[in-house]
């Protein structure tokens, strides 16, 4: 693993770990700061754009019915980045898979 994958890879590793806390303590303000600042840039550097549009459409497509919905679009986010952590993860060059682009 080179020293660009293995920078993704602890990336992305922090980022899992803020949203998991925030996550934890229902820190809204928080998990939006992360899902969309840290994740959207993570994943422009790992050129997985479909991730980077995601995580820009939680906030920018349409505003959240409820509390609930807001968490549960931040989960399917967790989701993915934990399917793109397992993607890294795997790879025998530590880079982010295609399949996920």
């Amino acid at each position: 693993m080179n020293a660009s994958s293995l920078s993704l890879q602890n990336g992305l590793e922090d980022i899992l770990g803020d949203l998991r806390f925030a996550r934890r303590k229902g820190d809204l303000g928080r998990l939006a700061l992360v899902a969309y600042c840290e994740v959207r840039r993570w994943a422009r550097q790992a050129e997985a754009q479909e991730l980077a549009r995601h995580s820009s459409a939680l906030f920018s497509n349409f505003p959240h019915a409820s509390r609930d919905d807001f968490l549960a679009a931040v989960d399917e986010l967790i989701a993915e980045l934990e399917q793109a952590r397992c993607s890294i993860a795997s790879a025998p060059d530590g880079r982010f898979s295609d399949a996920l682009h």
